[in-house]
């Protein structure tokens, strides 16, 4: 069990019990606030975005993203040091869903999985786009430098969607290439990010 508190200059940091050692501080990148945005990008060494052997984990953190078209995907991709995002990966995805008239479902989702392919990881299914619907959450991404691993990356997402429902989707993979990730994109499987929040945040170790 571990206790996440503000050390003196503001920075948070793990301790756990029983041990006098630091875990490691979250360490603020870069915010992106979307407006009509076709995507949003964090791309290494652009635009003061720290993407590289900085550090071994990062954090993308997610609030308030509305769609311009409703009952849209919400995506991730990966580059891996060329101009597209189209990083190889294998995922799993499936999500709990509770509807307003107290309908339920828990599942796999096969259809959201991508198998030694290059096309985008699918983190929502059908986000709606009324006033009151939006997507939050968070996206982890572990020593994307590395150019000997895989680069594994997991996402918890809490969505409001088009059929007046709230769904908690769960979603892991691995980019299956040997160069180093450098540039991370969301998008909606279409229309534009009509508004929202992106952070992105470094782990640093202790």
């Amino acid at each position: 069990m571990a206790l996440v508190k503000l050390n003196n200059r503001g920075v948070r940091s793990a301790t756990a019990f029983g041990s006098i050692s630091a875990l490691g501080e979250m360490r603020f990148i870069k915010k992106v606030t979307a407006s009509s945005s076709a995507t949003v990008s964090f791309v290494d060494g652009t635009s003061d975005v720290v993407l590289d052997d900085t550090y071994k984990e990062y954090l993308f953190t997610f609030k308030n993203i509305h769609p311009g078209t409703d009952n849209q995907a919400f995506q991730v991709n990966f580059r891996d040091g060329g101009s597209s995002y189209d990083a190889t990966k294998t995922t799993t995805f499936f999500e709990a869903v509770h509807s307003e008239d107290d309908d339920s479902e828990l599942g796999y989702v096969a259809a959201n999985d991508v198998a030694q392919g290059t096309g985008v990881h699918t983190l929502t299914r059908g986000t709606g786009n009324d006033n009151d619907e939006c997507v939050d959450g968070e996206l982890w991404l572990f020593n994307p430098s590395s150019t000997t691993y895989v680069k594994h990356f997991l996402a918890e997402i809490s969505d409001s969607n088009n059929n007046g429902a709230i769904s908690q989707q769960k979603s892991a993979g691995y980019c299956n290439v040997t160069a180093a990730i450098d540039a991370v994109q969301f998008t909606f499987s279409s229309g534009n990010i009509d508004a929202g929040t992106f952070k992105l945040y470094g782990i640093k170790d202790s």
